[in-house]
Order: structure tokens, then C-alpha cells, then sequence
């Protein structure tokens, strides 16, 4: 089991030597050996990643094209991206343990990502005229933001990484880009594919390294805007580090959502999607739906179905076929996500099937998809973040104690409410306070805007409003 390795850095349009001979082994979760080493990038490179941004920005032609201009190398992005989603695919499987469906559904919103971008000018104005009272006139124009740091995580670095990117150059900004250390080869050929395109020098830098480098990037001086996507905990101290100059900065993190189904709801309906949506990629999504509300005279009927659908999941080498589920990412997660289900015992909350590692599974980072009953909105495993295939069930007795245990954490990126009728449904979902809110289905729309309420985020990305994260807004007088 290998991937391709890369010794080199992506900056100022060339792949240059590191400035240090340090490097990231990467480690697959199927069996935790080391399976490709990529550079570990110093302050040095970063400097000289930032200075070409830099330099692109203030001086380059990029900025200074017209919308329809750079949408043409976003499309060439966006094809030569198609060409490298089976190698891509492939590494995603081995270096975070995608199954290799998700792994190819991932890849495909990479696609749908740039071909999105490349039409934002069509559905967005740039500049429009103003009037206003005693006769007062100008144009409102909409201008890059500078030059922006990209930083994403692991479970699903392509398709991060094009959700940012794409909208950051339809708008005109440069970008230095900061993949997490323990999924970089993908990204690697993200930016092979940038570089097929053709963009001028400088407008796209790839530089690699871990939480500390991740920081010094955001603390650079010639950093305009950081668009971060990661927990909860690593954006506030995004938030308080670009404080002292006001740094712009966009903030996709944690989720905690709820799936709300209701006394009426046909449970053969609600099963389709709820089922792959707590556990998809072994629930490493910041959108899962990790916390399914049900009315308490119907929580044994909903656990009874959600164990039997559980059962059918198939859990192990992600590049089999068969596989469902496949590890998480890391010895590192498979720690934390086992602390948590021993947590959920301790609290009480009965655990209905699964807690453990899968029998003949050891060698590698797996976990059993598992379900815990009888959960309180108190517990720990009610309210916090545990990204893994572990999903509670929580039982309410009015729907208004549903809306307010479905608000009652400090997330709101997504949800789903299911009803016997749409109109029921949606009457609930408006009282949610989530960003995305399926309506007796769930899914996951980054060609929309996409973000969340309180903690799990500030900004939104996708369309025409992530593309307004990356602009400034300046008025013109006449």
C-alpha cells in the first residue's frame, strides 16, 4: 500500500526545494504504517509563500483581471481537477480512510466547487450604481480582500480546499494554502492541477506543516484574510490572534446537529437518510447528524430500526468494496472517539450497540458504529463534538422541549426535520437555529451558502455569499 510522496513545495508557480530537510510522514489508519512523506515547510518557506502571494496581489495582473477573466482558469482548474480525481480519490482513501464511494462523492464536490466558482461573476455584480438623498450619487464597488490564508483539515482536504479557494480567486485575492499534516498528498495533486491551469505566479502557494506553522501563517502581517475550517476551539484562537489588527477572517467549525423527528413521522422515510448521515465517513463531518430527538413513546421503534440498520454496515478496509465504513483518521481520533463512548457509559446513557474496536480490526484506527439511548441533553455526549460514528438518542415529550434541546448546545451548523408533511416540517426547522436544515431529508449543499450560527462558525461559503467573504466594499463618490 503506497501513494505518491512529493519533496517539493508548490510556491510562486514552481515546485521549489524546501528550505529544510524536515518532513510529514503520512500515516495510514487501515494499518498505521507510514505509506508517503511529503515537506515540512519552515518559516522560511512560509515567508516566501506569503511574499509571492504577496507580490501576485499587489503587482500582479491577477486582481486586476476582469471577473470573467479569472473565472476562464477557475473552469481549467475545475477540468484539470477532473483528470486527477481517480489519483486523488485513491489517496484519500489510503491517508485518511475514506471509503473509496466517499472518497469518490468528495472529490465530485471538488468538481461541482470550481465549476460553481467559474460562474459567480454571472449571478453577482462587482460594481453597481448608487443614489441617495439630496441627489447624492456613486458606484459601489466590490474589490479583493488581499491576500488569504487557506487553512483546512483532514477529512476532506480537496473539496475544503476548492470550497475556499475557488471563491477566493473568482474574487481576486492570492492565496497561501495550509493543508492539515495528516492528509496532504491529495492536496498535493490539488495543486498540480492549479498548476496545469496556468495561473499566473504567485496566485496560488502550497506550503505544509502542522498546528504550530498553521499559526504562524495566521499571525503573518501580510496576511489579509484567514479562512479557517476546524474545531471549535482552534477558531477562537484564530479569532483572538487576528485581533490586534483586525484581520478578516471566515470561521467553518464544530457541529453538534440534531436530526428532529416528529410523533408523526413514517420512520421507513426518515431512515433512508438518517441512517448514513450520523456515520458517513465514520462520522468524521463537521454536518453529521450525531443527535436524533424522538418522541419518547416512540424511542425503542427508532433505536430498534437504527440497530438493525447498524448491523448491515459494513466496517473495514476502506479499499474494499464491500466497506462502508472504514477507520478514522488517526490513532490519535480512535483514542478520543473511545474516551468519549466510555464517557457516554459513565453518564448513564445505555449503550445499544457497538462501543468498541471491531473484532480482527486492531491493527488499524477503527471504531464500531454506535448507538447510545436514554441520553439527556446534559451529558457530555449530548453537547460536544465527538467526530466518530457515535450518534444519541435523546428523547423529548413536546416539540417545543425538541426545539429547545435541538438549540441547546453551542453549535448550529446543520439538522433535519422529519414529519408526516413538509409544511409540519418546516415549521419546526424555522424555529432551529442552524445554518443548513434538511426538510425530511439531510444533506450537505456547498454550491449554497454553508455555515452555522453561534460556534460553529462565522461566515458563510459557497455561492454568491462566500464569494462576498473575500471582497471588500468601497464606495465611490460622484
Amino acid at each position: 500500500m503506497s501513494i505518491r510522496s512529493f519533496d517539493k513545495l508548490f510556491i510562486d508557480g514552481a515546485w521549489v526545494e524546501p528550505h529544510s530537510d524536515s518532513v510529514i510522514e503520512v500515516v495510514s489508519p487501515i494499518d498505521n504504517t507510514v505509506i508517503a512523506t511529503v515537506p515540512e515547510a519552515d518559516t522560511e518557506d512560509l515567508n516566501r509563500a506569503v511574499a509571492a502571494a504577496r507580490k501576485a496581489f499587489d503587482e500582479g495582473p491577477w486582481p486586476r483581471m476582469s471577473p470573467q477573466e479569472r473565472a476562464g482558469y477557475l473552469k481549467r482548474i475545475g477540468d484539470e481537477v477532473v483528470k486527477r480525481i481517480p489519483e486523488m480519490s485513491e489517496a484519500f482513501t489510503v491517508e485518511i480512510g475514506a471509503p473509496a464511494a466517499v472518497s469518490a462523492a468528495f472529490h465530485d464536490n471538488a468538481r461541482k466547487m470550481w465549476g460553481d466558482s467559474s460562474t459567480l461573476y454571472e449571478r453577482f455584480e462587482f460594481e453597481e450604481d448608487r443614489t441617495w438623498a439630496d441627489g447624492g450619487h456613486g458606484k459601489l464597488v466590490r474589490e479583493p480582500v488581499g491576500v488569504a490564508a487557506v487553512i483546512i483539515p483532514w477529512n476532506g482536504p480537496v473539496a475544503t480546499g476548492s470550497l475556499k479557494m475557488g471563491p477566493a480567486l473568482a474574487a481576486g485575492c492570492t492565496v497561501v494554502f495550509k493543508p492539515a499534516p495528516e492528509g496532504p498528498v491529495s492536496t498535493m495533486l490539488l495543486a498540480e492541477a492549479i498548476e496545469a491551469a496556468g495561473l499566473p505566479d504567485g496566485v496560488v502557494n502550497l506550503v505544509t506543516g502542522g498546528r504550530e506553522f498553521g499559526q504562524q501563517l495566521v499571525d503573518h502581517p501580510d496576511v489579509d484574510k484567514v479562512s479557517f475550517t476546524g474545531s471549535t476551539a482552534a477558531g477562537r484562537k484564530i479569532m483572538a490572534s487576528v485581533a490586534d489588527r483586525i484581520g478578516r477572517v471566515s470561521l467553518e467549525l464544530g457541529g453538534k446537529s440534531a436530526a428532529v423527528i416528529t410523533e408523526d413521522a413514517p420512520l421507513e422515510d426518515v431512515l433512508s437518510t438518517l441512517i448514513f448521515a450520523g456515520v458517513a465517513n465514520s462520522g468524521q463531518v463537521c454536518a453529521a447528524l450525531t443527535r436524533v430527538l424522538v418522541p419518547r413513546s416512540r424511542q425503542d421503534e427508532v433505536v430498534s430500526a437504527m440497530q438493525e440498520a447498524y448491523a448491515g454496515l459494513t466496517v473495514g478496509d476502506p479499499r474494499e468494496e464491500t466497506t462502508v465504513l472504514g477507520p478514522l483518521s488517526s490513532k490519535r481520533q480512535q483514542e478520543r472517539v473511545l474516551d468519549y463512548i466510555k464517557i457516554g457509559v459513565d453518564e448513564g446513557a445505555r449503550l445499544v450497540t457497538g462501543g468498541g474496536v471491531p473484532e480482527g480490526l486492531d491493527g488499524g484506527c477503527y471504531v464500531e458504529p454506535t448507538i447510545f439511548a436514554d441520553v439527556t441533553p446534559d451529558m457530555r455526549i449530548a453537547k460536544e463534538e465527538i467526530f466518530g460514528p457515535v450518534v444519541s438518542v435523546i428523547p423529548y415529550d413536546s416539540i417545543d422541549e425538541a426545539v429547545d434541546i435541538a438549540n441547546g448546545t453551542e453549535y448550529g451548523l446543520s439538522g433535519a426535520v422529519y414529519a408526516k408533511d413538509d409544511a409540519t416540517a418546516e415549521a419546526i426547522a424555522r424555529r432551529i437555529r442552524t445554518g443548513q436544515i434538511g426538510i425530511n431529508t439531510w444533506d450537505m449543499c456547498v454550491t449554497q451558502p454553508f455555515g452555522g450560527y453561534k460556534q460553529s462558525g462565522l461566515g458563510r461559503e459557497g455561492n454568491v455569499e462566500g464569494l462576498g467573504a473575500f471582497l471588500e466594499t468601497k464606495l465611490l463618490m460622484r
